[in-house]
């Protein structure tokens, strides 16, 4: 999906993700904990910055980007709205990143490899500017795991332009991770309406 898309429903966004609350606040809460405390922190295609504000409450600095500004807009609204200081706002794409190699001590791209048509350029930039010693996190939908209610879901935001390229499973989802070739891979899986998959790689 084009910058345009995501410019044009950014207002939709938080409304749709309450159709899957539980699972989207437990994970993003669970990325926050595993963010080292004052670690310089890189997260790509942020939205409307759920996952930022989470790793902000242990972070030293959180660089929030996303390809879309009005995004972007909302993610800041809601930072200064709790007060957070720690977090820069920046439009990037995930492919294709300005950051020197090792720039950051944790990268989280959340809910968005589903969404690519090959997510491997995306996970290797972000595992290149991420430092010796840190960390890549990687929460994706298990749309693969997903009971048929989602279905009906998928079908009304399908009328609005979206549609996800990989339906994960959690097999699928290690599995794809594991092919990279990177750094060690451990998996966490949230339940919920669709389960979220939270993929950690240690780089050493």
């Amino acid at each position: 999906m084009s910058r345009t898309f995501w410019d044009r429903w950014a207002w939709f966004y938080d409304l749709a993700e309450l159709t899957n609350r539980g699972a989207y606040a437990a994970a993003a809460r669970r990325v926050g904990e595993l963010v080292p405390v004052g670690a310089k922190v890189l997260d790509c295609a942020a939205g409307t910055g759920k996952f930022s504000l989470a790793a902000a409450e242990r972070a030293a600095f959180v660089l929030c980007t996303d390809l879309s500004r009005p995004m972007l807009d909302r993610a800041g609204k809601k930072a200064a709205k709790q007060g957070r200081s720690n977090i820069r706002f920046a439009v990037r794409d995930i492919t294709a990143l300005p950051d020197p190699d090792g720039a950051f001590d944790v990268a989280i791209a959340a809910n968005v490899l589903h969404l690519l048509e090959d997510p491997k350029p995306a996970v290797r930039e972000l595992w290149r500017v991420t430092a010796p010693g840190g960390r890549l996190i990687l929460p994706t939908f298990l749309q693969g795991s997903a009971g048929a209610a989602y279905g009906t879901m998928i079908k009304i935001y399908q009328g609005v332009g979206f549609h996800y390229e990989h339906a994960f499973s959690p097999e699928s989802y290690r599995a794809f991770l594991e092919g990279l070739g990177l750094g060690r891979v451990s998996l966490e899986v949230v339940p919920g309406r669709v389960p979220e998959g939270i993929g950690i790689l240690e780089k050493r």
